[in-house]
C-alpha cells in the first residue's frame, strides 16, 4: 500500500471493490464524445456501461493490474505488454455482442482500432483511469498516475495509453506523457490521442515509437 499524500491510499483493488469501482468506471466514462459515439441514447449507455465496465474490471484483475484508493473514489486498470498479445477474437466478439447488443459493432471497432495502432514497444497499458465525477479535481487520478509512474521508472519501462478527451490529453502531458499519431474514430466518430510515457534515461525519456498498423479480423 502506498501513501501519495497524507489524505490518500493506493492499494491493489480486489473482488471485494468491484460494486463501487465498477459504478466509478461507469459514471465517470457515461459523458463525452466516445460516450456519445458508441452509444446516442444516454439511458441504454448507462445499461449497457455497467456491464461492459463489469467485464473490464473482472478482465483487469485477472489478466492486468487495478489500484485504486482508500476510499473507492477511483481507479485504474494497467496491462503489461511486455511482448506482442494476442486475442481470441471470436471469444471477445460473442462477449461484446452479449454486453452491448445492438451497439456492438461500434464497441468491436472501436476495440479494433485501438488493437491496430498499439505500439509493439514493451510497456505498461493504461486501459482505464477512472475518477468518481464528485471528486475530479482533486488529485486523486494525479495520485493513481503517479504511483504506478514510480513503479514503472524502477523497471525502466515506459507507459501508454489512448486518451478520450482534450482535459485528458492536457492531464497526462503534465505527467510526463507525449503525444503520437491520432486515431479518428470512422463513421463520424471523434479523435483519440495516443500518449507516451518514454522509459528513462540518461538523456530524458526514450520517444514515441514508431508503430505499423496491424488489423485483425473479427
Amino acid at each position: 500500500m502506498t501513501a501519495t499524500n497524507t489524505n490518500l491510499l493506493v492499494r491493489p483493488a480486489t473482488e471485494a471493490d468491484a460494486g463501487p469501482l465498477i459504478g466509478v468506471l461507469a459514471e465517470a466514462f457515461h459523458e463525452g464524445a466516445v460516450a456519445d459515439w458508441l452509444i446516442p441514447d444516454p439511458t441504454d449507455r448507462r445499461t449497457v456501461y455497467y456491464r461492459y465496465f463489469t467485464d473490464a474490471f473482472h478482465h483487469g484483475l485477472t489478466h492486468g493490474q487495478v489500484y485504486t484508493t482508500g476510499d473507492q473514489t477511483a481507479v485504474a486498470i494497467w496491462y503489461p505488454r511486455l511482448e506482442r498479445t494476442s486475442t481470441d477474437t471470436r471469444e471477445r466478439l460473442e462477449s461484446l455482442e452479449a454486453i452491448a447488443g445492438v451497439y456492438a459493432p461500434r464497441f468491436v471497432l472501436l476495440e479494433e482500432m485501438f488493437d491496430a495502432f498499439h505500439p509493439d514497444d514493451p510497456h505498461h497499458y493504461l486501459a482505464y483511469l477512472a475518477v468518481d465525477p464528485a471528486r475530479q479535481n482533486r488529485g486523486i487520478g494525479a495520485a493513481l498516475l503517479a504511483d504506478q509512474h514510480r513503479r514503472l521508472d524502477d523497471l525502466g519501462l515506459p507507459a501508454y495509453l489512448e486518451a478520450t478527451t482534450m482535459r485528458n490529453r492536457r492531464l497526462y502531458l503534465r505527467h510526463g506523457y507525449t503525444a503520437g499519431p491520432t486515431i479518428v474514430l470512422p463513421t463520424g466518430g471523434p479523435i483519440i490521442w495516443r500518449m507516451w510515457r518514454g522509459a528513462p534515461t540518461s538523456s530524458g525519456r526514450t520517444p514515441f515509437p514508431r508503430s505499423t498498423p496491424r488489423r485483425r479480423a473479427l
